[in-house]
């Protein structure tokens, strides 16, 4: 008896499986190029679903809900709220042939990212003459500068939808895919770029802008007689001018001499990079698996200085800062590529700081899936699980310092002043509960709450991290938004990231379609800060919000509370 019905078992979980497989067969092209093995896969995660949670067994087995492209299905996207564009691949509605990444020969050269400051002048002729060559490629050639920069837009606005959810786009920003994708094209890229000028040993370099002598924007991109230089760039940004990693765009912005900003960011990159990312979600953003609609909080780095490095180098006379300071238009300028790989060389810092201890475990993230063309203009399959070991890949970064580890933030008032100066303040002033449902509370202007830490559990493990959580935003408009989070500011001619009562910020780049447009959730991580500013006993902490650009204005909050993550 018990023979016939797990052969009944697995007869209907093939026919669960078969059934739309068949029908979808007949609708789109790609999935004929499904191989034997990914069929395997789908219908054994079909019947372990089935034969777990159907036959009432106590192990609940769910199927994998990786995330991953259906290349047939490519539309229009918002570049900006206000801007429709379209940068679909041409005939992708008809399939094309993939094959499986493999790993390069390990017998290759290992190509050795360099730092771009340090760049010698026949590198940056070699690396002009590869660049130049894949600029002078007709579009139909997916190697081509274009096409490349497009890829950037399909995934970073929405274009495409997710394999088996046609009413759901694939997102990349403001997800736990941020890192990883990011880095597959930087690697596709930089091959390409390599076998063009026929040297196998081509690495990208990075622009270091979190060290102090690789602040500025590295010389030969605003050389104009280069195939570095771009237009579409803020000039009034160009060298000596030091890269300002916390950039608001407006004008009351605090114009810093290079050495004041270098302070700065070394500082604003010690809360991003250690304290304020000591647990995965804050650093990688959250969660994002098949059909889910949009993810709702941003990782520390990509939040800032991606975004707002992003913001910094677009043109101040394009709508949108244009092309840096957009998602659909980043790839065209060529800085965007040293920007991102100095991005993959954080993550690597980071985890590094971390003993790795807080890599991603969860399958749904490694097995999450792309596709790019290679330097033999093959189409790849690449998932996440492919790119976790830069060894593998090939390829190395240059050794550089990590002088922010050195500059944790002081305390800009001595904590037990500071004590005295809120508790005057709340004697005299109003202090709005930290709850504005259901209507929201719209930022313009500068405010204070006073949040009540949970009781403390006696159970709770040292490792659990304390977190400010300001939710319910909402963002309206096309513009740049950004706001920064204090915790305990007695001084507020003393907001700066340059001192440990500055909690993180909320930097936003409007864009991506619907997703988007949701409200989203800023989250950070305060179990240091709170110790620095001795405020880790207290049974309450007062939160300030202060925007830092007038698109604020714009901008809605439903609360902020205390949050643990373990």
């Amino acid at each position: 008896m018990a023979e016939k019905k797990w052969v009944l078992m697995v007869s209907l979980a093939f026919i669960m499986v078969m059934s739309p497989l068949s029908s979808r067969i007949m609708e789109s092209a790609q999935v004929q190029h499904l191989n034997m093995g990914e069929l395997a896969s789908l219908v054994l995660g079909k019947f372990q679903f089935w034969a777990t949670v159907g036959n009432g067994g106590e192990k609940k087995t769910v199927e994998s809900r990786a995330i991953g492209p259906n290349m047939t299905a490519c539309h229009h996207s918002y570049g900006r709220p206000d801007l429709l564009v379209y940068c679909c691949p041409p005939g992708f509605e008809k399939s094309v042939p993939f094959v499986d990444f493999e790993l390069p020969d390990s017998r290759s050269p290992v190509k050795v990212r360099r730092p771009a400051h340090l760049l010698d002048e026949s590198f940056i002729v070699k690396y002009n003459k590869a660049l130049s060559i894949m600029k002078s490629l007709p579009y139909d050639d997916p190697r081509s500068f274009a096409r490349q920069a497009e890829l950037h837009c399909q995934f970073c606005t929405g274009a495409y939808e997710q394999l088996n959810y046609s009413d759901t786009p694939v997102n990349i920003h403001r997800t736990w895919l941020f890192f990883p994708w990011h880095r597959m094209m930087i690697y596709f890229h930089e091959r390409i770029l390599g076998s063009l000028i026929g040297d196998e040993s081509f690495a990208l370099p990075f622009w270091a802008w979190d060290i102090p002598e690789a602040m500025p924007m590295p010389e030969y991109y605003v050389d104009e007689n280069s195939a570095f230089f771009h237009t579409e760039r803020d000039f009034s940004h160009f060298p000596p001018r030091v890269a300002d990693l916390d950039y608001s765009t407006d004008q009351n912005h605090p114009h810093r001499s290079n050495d004041e900003q270098i302070d700065v960011n070394l500082k604003f990159m010690y809360t991003q990079m250690v304290s304020g990312a000591r647990k995965t979600e804050l650093f990688m953003g959250c969660t994002y698996r098949a059909n889910d609609g949009y993810c709702d909080t941003t990782g520390t780095v990509e939040q800032a200085p991606h975004n707002t490095l992003h913001t910094w180098i677009g043109s101040s006379l394009n709508p949108g800062r244009e092309d840096m300071g957009k998602f659909y238009s980043a790839a065209k300028d060529p800085i965007f590529y040293a920007h991102h790989s100095n991005i993959d060389r954080l993550w690597e810092a980071w985890r590094e700081i971390n003993n790795r201890r807080l890599d991603i475990t969860d399958p749904d993230w490694l097995d999450s899936f792309f596709f790019f063309y290679d330097e033999n203009l093959k189409l790849v399959k690449i998932k996440v699980r492919d790119v976790l070991d830069i060894t593998k890949l090939g390829y190395s970064f240059e050794e550089v310092d990590h002088p922010w580890l050195n500059h944790r933030p002081p305390p800009s008032v001595p904590p037990k002043q500071a004590r005295q100066m809120l508790k005057l303040k709340e004697n005299k002033n109003q202090v709005f509960v930290p709850d504005f449902r259901p209507d929201g509370r719209v930022l313009d202007g500068s405010f204070t709450v006073k949040v009540f830490r949970p009781t403390k559990r006696e159970s709770k493990e040292e490792e659990e991290e304390e977190t400010v959580v300001v939710y319910g935003i909402e963002v309206k408009g096309n513009d740049y938004v950004k706001f920064d989070v204090y915790v305990n500011l007695s001084d507020e001619t003393k907001m700066n990231p340059k001192f440990r009562e500055f909690a993180g910020t909320f930097a936003h780049i409007p864009g991506g379609g619907a997703a988007m447009k949701k409200k989203t959730r800023l989250r950070l991580g305060v179990s240091e800060l709170l110790k620095d500013l001795e405020a880790d006993e207290d049974e309450s902490i007062w939160v300030t919000v202060s925007p830092a650009t007038v698109s604020c204005s714009n901008v809605s909050i439903e609360g902020i509370k205390i949050e643990y993550i373990e």
